[in-house]
């Protein structure tokens, strides 16, 4: 090893999210010998990651209970002192929210970059010598440059007569390629590590790390521009598959075809493939919206006009099918939903997750609320407080309302229909018969993920509805 660039002993990562947490348990979990702190300012955040009971961890990913299980308090750990762990730390993970602005030059679509300055800001006032500091946030292409402009200032301000080592400083770029419900899997088995980097001996250190559990060959190095557009360019990418196979599902319900058949047909393909053929409500989470509305944000400050066209096109459908089903729902209840209660089932933005992040039910259920529909929400890892947050109203059992029930079961009693908005496990094999038998005739099933035992709920006497299917 280079005695310049001596291995990695003690890591910092500033932000203990849905990125944050889940990376560096499982970097903790694979190198023991690496002390990994996450710190995070939200005291609320860091005693749920500190909290004895597993259950009870701020993120729900299949599988991350045990992997901190294993790791927290051996060389994992989560704090609010922030300083001290970057004063400590030979490499600083940047993995704070990016959110798109809602103000300002670029509102609705850049990317707001106040706290990834701000982390920035704090790890050039506190590291000590060298640091090596990783972007892991999502961030737009030449971000990197804001970064290395407030280490470099650090770097060239030393009050005359400091005697203490100089600080010194190398960006990477290390997107994250996480899906949620799967973030565990993704980061002990990854399709590809990107690195992007100018110093060689920083890119070297970091790929070491991975290199402990990833094969060298999954482990990609790139220049630093390259591996912040290749995040952004590849969440766009799977958003626009989800976006084109919703518009066949609409042509398909118009026609008599059924986009389960279509997509199985092109997905059979192999320049195709057959991920992401999966009709439904849209997509959701933290990044493919966000990411969409940068992208095209930067080709517009690139004169790209065309190119940011076409991209916007994408979040444009997605938001159709979100608002084509809730209409569809007014439609087939007589043209009014007012005074009528209907059953929502999932709010997350997909199955195994707690993150309502952009999820397609907030947007139907806040269309059929309008409506003056009585929603009656359940969600398996979504709290009423979370709901809340995201319709923007407390619960009221008044038209135009919403209330949370314990089980699929209590939320059909005298409902007039039934909507499946996230994909969870048991929404698959649910009892047609008891929960037909609770409801209001003529009494609906609106399965906007395709999940449900159609023909099962059909004999029980439901109208039914599924995405795609003409």
């Amino acid at each position: 090893m280079d005695p310049a660039h001596p291995p990695i002993r003690t890591i910092c990562c500033i932000g203990a999210g849905y990125v944050g947490g889940p990376t560096m348990a499982v970097i903790a979990d694979r190198c023991p010998g690496i002390q990994v702190t996450v710190v995070d300012l939200n005291a609320e955040r860091i005693a749920a990651w500190n909290d004895p009971d597993l259950s009870r961890l701020p993120v729900y990913e299949p599988g991350l209970d045990a992997v901190v299980g294993r790791a927290r308090g051996r060389n994992l750990h989560f704090t609010t002192e922030v300083d001290a762990a970057i004063a400590a730390a030979d490499m600083v993970f940047l993995s704070v929210n990016t959110p798109t602005k809602t103000k300002g030059v670029g509102a609705g679509q850049a990317s707001d970059l106040r706290w990834i300055e701000a982390s920035a800001r704090q790890v050039a006032a506190s590291a000590r010598g060298h640091t090596i500091v990783v972007e892991k946030s999502t961030l737009p292409v030449r971000t990197a440059e804001t970064v290395k402009a407030i280490l470099g200032a650090a770097q060239q301000n030393r009050p005359e007569g400091d005697r203490r080592q100089a600080k010194t400083f190398a960006v990477l770029s290390n997107p994250e390629f996480l899906a949620e419900g799967t973030a565990i899997a993704d980061l002990e088995a990854p399709d590809r590590v990107l690195i992007g980097g100018e110093d060689p001996a920083a890119i070297e250190s970091l790929a070491g790390i991975y290199g402990t559990w990833v094969p060298q060959e999954r482990i990609l190095r790139t220049n630093l521009w390259s591996s912040e557009l290749s995040k952004l360019t590849a969440n766009a990418y799977l958003a626009q598959r989800i976006s084109s196979i919703n518009s066949i599902a609409a042509l398909c319900e118009a026609t008599g075809a059924d986009v389960r058949e279509v997509g199985r047909a092109i997905g059979t393909d192999s320049r195709i493939g057959a991920k992401f053929l999966q009709a439904g409500p849209g997509f959701g989470g933290s990044c493919f919206q966000k990411d969409i509305l940068n992208l095209v944000y930067l080709c517009r400050h690139y004169g790209l006009e065309e190119v940011a066209g076409y991209w916007e096109q994408v979040v444009t459908l997605n938001t159709w099918q979100q608002d084509r089903i809730a209409r569809l729902v007014v439609q087939r209840l007589f043209g009014t939903v007012t005074g009528k209660r209907l059953a929502v089932l999932g709010f997350a933005f997909k199955a195994d997750t707690n993150d309502t992040r952009e999820a397609p039910a907030i947007r139907i259920c806040q269309d059929l609320i309008e409506e003056g529909a009585r929603l009656v929400i359940v969600d398996p890892k979504v709290s009423a407080a979370q709901i809340a947050d995201d319709l923007g109203q407390p619960p009221s059992s008044a038209d135009g309302g919403w209330q949370t029930a314990g089980s699929p079961l209590e939320a059909a009693a005298g409902a007039d229909a039934l909507l499946i908005l996230t994909e969870w496990r048991d929404y698959a094999r649910l009892d047609w018969g008891a929960i037909a038998a609770q409801m209001r005739r003529p009494a609906w099933l609106f399965d906007a993920r395709a999940i449900a035992d159609a023909a099962a709920a059909r004999a029980a006497g439901l109208n039914v509805w599924r995405v795609g299917e003409g």
